[in-house]
């Protein structure tokens, strides 16, 4: 009961304070939770993080698309609905960068213990076998890890336009200016459609590299 009340409290800790974070791998692994497991759970919540951030960001698509192709209603309404929708996506947009970043630091720890741990063996064959293990896992960690930020890469470039054109409508709310925006919501939504295309190979990725860590003994 102790182990999950504190497991819980530093789980509240933000993940983006690498000090703390240092911290909290070193306290649970004290008390018996394995950095592996961490790992395992730090990038369920990654792929989770991202699967909010795609259907955030298509839905402020979405609303974006409603502002420029108005056909009548409350205009500010719809005008303040998209200004929310985009912060939610920003919001979602660095919950994503917060959650690879806790990946990458339990993996460092995890990979860096795992290194000097070999060095502990008396039998050169396990030690053999424990380090194909880790390199075939590091392989398997990498691979999934370059799907998480190549899908985290194409955020920005889709909030961007976004951002510039939320910016620009808080001043010029008319016709004319709706008009001259629709071009940019073709190009907009073929950003989108790459970044979910992204996001589903990257939620895959992290499906796989969950399913291999529960599977195998550590």
């Amino acid at each position: 009961m102790v182990k999950l009340t504190l497991m819980i409290l530093f789980l509240a800790i933000p993940f983006a304070f690498s000090a703390c974070d240092t911290a909290y791998i070193n306290a649970m692994d004290k008390m018996g939770y394995a950095k592996r497991d961490l790992l395992s759970s730090r990038v369920k919540s990654a792929r989770d993080a991202q699967a909010d951030a795609k259907k955030d960001i298509q839905s402020a698509l979405d609303q974006f698309g409603q502002v420029v192709t108005y056909q009548g209603g409350d205009l500010e309404a719809t005008y303040k609905k998209l200004k929310s929708e985009l912060q939610r996506s920003e919001d979602s947009a660095e919950t994503v960068r917060n959650r690879i970043e806790a990946v990458e630091n339990v993996a460092d720890s995890l990979f860096a213990e795992w290194k000097t741990e070999l060095g502990q063996y008396s039998n050169a064959d396990l030690r053999r076998k424990s380090e194909a293990k880790l390199s075939q896992t590091k392989n398997r960690y990498n691979d999934m890890l370059g799907a998480m930020k190549r899908a985290e890469q194409r955020i920005d470039p889709v909030l961007r336009p976004l951002r510039d054109h939320v910016l620009y409508l808080k001043h010029n709310l008319n016709a004319r200016a709706l008009a001259a925006m629709k071009g940019e919501l073709v190009k907009v939504d073929a950003q989108v459609d790459q970044l979910v295309r992204e996001m589903n190979r990257s939620i895959a990725e992290a499906d796989r590299f969950i399913q291999i860590m529960e599977r195998e003994p550590g």
